[in-house]
């Protein structure tokens, strides 16, 4: 998500709103970066290192939007070398089914609306309390994905 201040700067946001499926009783976390400016495949790549490191070495299967950095010939390189990470594509022009649309829409509600920051800092504080709000309530990042309609199957042992 780009975000606007008045004064015409960016500030990008990424964000993965994981779920666990062998055991949803820990719960939904919620990994989150800002920067100044928009994402290409280097910086996404630096945010996924920081996913790695977020979710301890388990595994994680991923669901991106078409953006056309999450897709781009780096990112497929640097995915195949990534044993830890799964790649799905959400269908084109289908925000309704990322739960991440779910939780930009409940910051841009709440904490940015009509919010016009003389600085960048000013948007990048009230998204992190939005994140911070988001983070502190059990309920909401699940009706996030319960809302989308997906659901989270814990894949069958291997015998």
């Amino acid at each position: 998500m780009n975000l606007r201040s008045g004064i015409r700067a960016y500030l990008g946001m990424a964000a993965a709103l994981g779920y666990h499926a062998a055991d949803p009783e820990r719960g939904p976390r919620l990994c989150f970066h800002l920067k100044p400016g928009s994402y290409d495949t280097t910086s996404l790549i630096e945010v996924l290192e920081q996913i790695k490191t977020f979710y301890a070495g388990e595994p994680v299967v991923l669901v991106w939007d078409g953006l056309s950095a999450h897709w781009s010939r780096g990112m497929r390189a640097w995915v195949a070398e990534q044993d830890w990470l799964t790649l799905e594509r959400l269908p084109a022009y289908a925000p309704e089914l990322n739960p991440v649309e779910l939780l930009w829409s409940a910051i841009r509600t709440r904490e940015l609306a009509n919010l016009a920051g003389d600085h960048l800092a000013d948007v990048a504080d009230a998204a992190e309390r939005g994140i911070h709000r988001v983070c502190s309530s059990e309920q909401l990042p699940w009706s996030f994905l319960t809302h989308t309609g997906l659901t989270i199957h814990p894949q069958a042992p291997q015998n």
